[in-house]
């Protein structure tokens, strides 16, 4: 167990929206991830809060210099200074996001700032890529990280949209944030959950609609689809409130925990960042909600 002592930022501005939502996914006991009460060999919450608050003033300034070139500041940054890939999925997501202008929603403004992205930006995340995950992605015939890249970032996204649900939100407009992440989220707080119960809860929906796309690329399919399955048991449990509905749960984050951590539903944690900032941004979660105890 980690104690670490972290304090949530003003959620009235872009920058603190943007630390809240990495610091909120990272604090709360889903199934499978790193949390305050859960570590990986080597990586523990400490890190995770370290990474949100270094990248925050990073992608809050994404309008201003660009997707690409924030991601590979921000990238560069975590690398500096906590010297592990924390939230290479989370930067690839937050920074177009961050991207849209206040003055637009993110349904509206999401769609300008893809079109808008070039080459360039594909050459900046590939130094992203490589910065943080120096074995790279697993070898591609088309536009691998070793290699310069040849055309704009959502066309190399399109790529690999069919095995990455990341890569798949810069085809789809962010689409499965703005509509499945967002939807969810609201959902869990209307029914009366508190934010961490909102958030393991959004993880539960999110894993059983969407099988987890890094549990599918380090495992394989199909223990991909058995996360799935086994996250629909535990909803259709009654969980949290139905008797034994806490137990199962138990037993599904075990299980994910199982073989050296290699089942970590990662992409689905870097979605519900994803959401967090956007229910935070268009204030379906004010501060009142997000009570730190």
């Amino acid at each position: 167990m980690t104690s670490v002592d972290w304090t949530l930022p003003d959620v009235g501005t872009l920058c603190g929206q943007l630390e809240a939502a990495c610091l909120l996914e990272a604090a709360t006991p889903k199934a499978g991830n790193v949390h305050p009460g859960a570590s990986f060999a080597d990586l523990d919450f400490s890190d995770f809060v370290a990474s949100a608050r270094v990248v925050a003033p990073i992608l809050a300034r994404a309008g201003e210099v660009g997707v690409g070139t924030t991601i590979r500041l921000a990238a560069e940054a975590t690398q500096k200074q906590v010297g592990k890939n924390t939230n290479l999925g989370i930067l690839l997501l937050l920074a177009p996001l961050a991207a849209v202008p206040s003055s637009q929603d993110l349904t509206t403004g999401i769609k300008s700032v893809l079109d808008a992205l070039t080459v360039e930006d594909s050459r900046d995340v590939f130094a992203a890529i490589r910065c943080l995950t120096p074995g790279g992605m697993g070898k591609v015939d088309e536009q691998d990280v070793f290699q310069e890249p040849t055309e704009p970032l959502v066309d190399i996204m399109q790529l690999a949209a069919d095995r990455d649900s990341i890569a798949r939100q810069y085809v789809i407009g962010f689409h499965d944030v703005r509509s499945f992440g967002v939807d969810s989220l609201i959902r869990w707080k209307e029914s009366g959950a508190d934010w961490r119960t909102a958030i393991v809860g959004s993880q539960l929906d999110w894993l059983a609609a969407h099988p987890d796309t890094l549990i599918a690329r380090k495992v394989g399919v199909e223990l991909a689809q058995q996360a799935a399955h086994h996250a629909k048991a535990v909803l259709a449990s009654g969980w949290p409130h139905a008797e034994g509905s806490r137990l199962q749960f138990g037993a599904f984050d075990a299980w994910l925990r199982a073989d050296g951590h290699k089942r970590n539903p990662g992409s689905t944690a870097d979605l519900i960042a994803a959401s967090v900032f956007a229910v935070l941004r268009d204030r379906h979660w004010t501060a009142d909600y997000l009570v730190i105890n």
